[in-house]
């Protein structure tokens, strides 16, 4: 791993994912979060201060990436409810078959390099009854902007740590053997809307 990816993109991806508008939608979806969690693409742990402590009694928080971890484990450590850090990838859980209550993902599937995997792993540990809570960013619906995601996604996937553009983020999930209840999706304010075009949804195994 070179100096770039190991200690500059942790932080610019730190920071790039910190704007007002992506913690409105992380608060829009992580407080219903509840019972033993799953966390996927942990990070810096963005998420942390939207879940709801009188309902979520453990957080597995999943984050492969060495540079990252750093950031993970020192907000793990300081957080008013039980965090975990796992240091693997989704694709290859650890955690038994249906050992978690709900599994929870933001702005995280983009980068990983099987999305599809990574989710029917998460979907394993799902207890009876348990649900995927998802917020991504993905392909934008409109033509001439979806053109645009095409021409930048091999150079902005080579800045942002294979970040990709142009994940049709509900296929994805039902493609992984998820049946989706609830979709909100549209494009975020004060965002290019090339990046800017989020999913926001609930959905369960099917």
């Amino acid at each position: 791993m070179g100096f770039y990816s190991r200690y500059v993109l942790p932080n610019i991806i730190a920071c790039g994912c910190a704007t007002p508008s992506l913690r409105e939608r992380r608060a829009g979806i992580v407080p219903d979060a509840a019972g033993v969690v799953l966390e996927l693409g942990f990070g810096s742990g963005l998420n942390l201060p939207f879940y709801d402590p009188a309902k979520v009694t453990k957080v597995y928080a999943l984050e492969p990436e060495p540079g990252m971890l750093v950031k993970a484990r020192r907000k793990a450590a300081a957080a008013a409810l039980p965090v975990e850090v796992l240091a693997e990838k989704a694709e290859a859980l650890s955690l038994p078959e249906g050992s978690v209550d709900t599994v929870l993902v933001t702005f995280a599937l983009c980068t990983i390099p099987d999305a599809v995997v990574a989710l029917a792993g998460a979907r394993r540990s799902l207890k009876p009854g348990g649900r995927l809570l998802f917020c991504e960013h993905g392909r934008a619906p409109d033509a001439d902007v979806a053109r645009t995601q095409d021409k930048l996604d091999a150079t902005w996937g080579r800045l942002f740590g294979g970040c990709h553009l142009t994940r049709d983020i509900p296929a994805l999930v039902r493609a992984a053997g998820y049946r989706i209840e609830r979709l909100d999706e549209g494009y975020m304010p004060k965002s290019p809307r090339f990046a800017g075009y989020t999913y926001r949804g609930v959905a369960a195994p099917g």
